[in-house]
């Protein structure tokens, strides 16, 4: 059986996840807890060394980066297709999928950790605090970290987030337009990538940028996502709502900030 290290809310452990139910595999779960720090325990190391979810056992195989995992179970499970069968589309979802995980990916981290996680940081006492970037492998990473968690909406990273979250939503407005899917005429790779980053979006209270008045297809989309038998099992039954109602609560007490920054762009 495929096992799979993940966490809830992990946007690539989502994206698996979809992939994952949508071939209808059975999989074994092993929860990482990202807030306790167990994605950097030795154990954990020694199968992921970039310190992240998700990871895929499959045999022997340890797989990791969830966009070649999902690559590999297309590869390894044909039998529910789920990349576009004409070269020139494939291409097409595949480039959707590598601007994601260059641009937005990276931005996720810091609209969560400089809105929604921060407060709950900074009450940590300050060798804690260093304790929550100081262990991320990759300097970029770890210097936005601490940037955001310092600076919050204010930090200097925080409008290249946004602006990458705004171009992911005008780029699937686009695609959207010429068929109901990323990935074509069935949901696939593209449309699994892309959920859970506007998934965030909402969870963080921003799901104004995709209403019924601005981005109609995406909020459209987003809506039939929720209506998969997929969206359950991979995501909707495990969202812990104590976390999201903080998340709320936290973007409610920048909200000022944030509708500026908006309006900036």
């Amino acid at each position: 059986m495929l096992e799979l290290y993940h966490n809830a809310l992990s946007s690539c452990s989502q994206k698996v996840r979809l992939v994952l139910e949508t071939k209808r595999l059975p999989w074994k779960s092993h929860v990482v807890d990202l807030l306790s720090g167990e994605q950097h325990a030795p154990e954990y190391v020694a199968l992921n060394p970039n310190h992240v979810v998700p990871t895929l056992i499959d045999g022997e195989r340890v797989l990791i980066e969830s966009t070649l995992i999902n690559e590999y179970l297309e590869d390894a499970h044909p039998e529910v297709p789920m990349r576009p069968k004409d070269p020139g589309a494939c291409h097409a979802m595949r480039l959707f999928v590598k601007q994601i995980d260059e641009k937005v990916h990276p931005a996720a981290g810091v609209l969560t950790y400089g809105i929604a996680t921060r407060p709950m940081v900074m009450q940590l006492p300050p060798e804690e605090r260093e304790a929550t970037w100081s262990q991320i492998p990759d300097p970029a990473r770890r210097a936005a970290r601490k940037s955001v968690i310092e600076h919050g909406v204010a930090a200097p990273e925080m409008r290249g987030a946004m602006e990458a979250f705004v171009g992911l939503l005008d780029r699937m407005q686009e695609h959207l337009a010429r068929g109901p899917w990323i990935s074509g005429e069935e949901f696939g790779l593209g449309d699994a990538c892309a959920l859970p980053y506007v998934l965030r979006l909402e969870h963080l209270t921003l799901g104004g940028l995709f209403d019924d008045g601005n981005r109609p297809q995406v909020r459209d989309w987003f809506e039939r996502v929720q209506s998969l038998d997929a969206w359950g099992p991979a995501v909707g039954d495990l969202l812990p709502e104590p976390v999201l109602e903080l998340f709320r609560r936290n973007t409610e007490a920048v909200q000022s900030e944030l509708q500026a920054l908006v309006e900036s762009l």
